[in-house]
């Protein structure tokens, strides 16, 4: 058996457990997809559950707090409280996912009351693009890494955490940014 340079066995990871999570993955983008682009929004008037923008708003941010410190925590060798804080990461971006679901079943895309030129709505629109691509690419790899994580393969763990931080830190953190500027605009 192969051993790590530490002398722990090494544990091989089933290439059928990444590609179910990627296969899950390209699911739950699919199901996004036909939720914003051909599900008939519930609520048109956008007056049911009006909170759920700023809620998503929200959970990006607390998202992206958990993960820098987080990954404060892993570089000083705090191995449980980062394991505390990418829980609580996780688990703020999954209430988002839910509630984004939830917005989007009930009121449908956001559509802004400014003309699509200048500089405001390139702006936002290059961000949105970035964001959505940007999420569909860090959701497989952000599960693989708490699967590794979970099936304490810590060094595969470790060296595709390198990607996922970045990846999962720029979604949360334009997570905000996005509604911070639909709210600023719809004002």
């Amino acid at each position: 058996m192969a051993t790590t340079p530490a002398g722990a066995p090494r544990i091989h990871t089933p290439a059928s457990a990444i590609w179910t999570i990627i296969a899950v993955s390209a699911a739950a983008s699919a199901f996004i997809f036909w939720l914003v682009y051909f599900h008939q929004p519930v609520d048109m008037a956008g007056t049911q559950l009006a909170f759920l923008p700023a809620l998503n708003g929200l959970l990006n941010g607390l998202s992206a707090i958990c993960i820098l410190i987080g990954v404060r925590f892993i570089m000083a060798k705090k191995v449980k409280q980062h394991r505390t804080m990418m829980f609580a990461a996780f688990f703020f971006s999954t209430l988002f996912l839910v509630s984004y679901l939830g917005n989007f079943a009930l009121h449908g895309e956001t559509k802004l009351p400014i003309a699509h030129t200048g500089g405001v709505w390139w702006t936002y629109l290059l961000l949105l693009i970035s964001h959505i691509l940007t999420s569909v690419v860090a959701l497989p790899i952000v599960l693989i890494t708490f699967f590794l994580s979970l099936t304490e393969r810590f060094p595969q763990h470790r060296a595709l955490a390198k990607y996922t931080y970045p990846l999962w830190m720029y979604v949360s953190v334009t997570g905000v940014v996005v509604y911070l500027m639909q709210a600023a605009i719809r004002r």
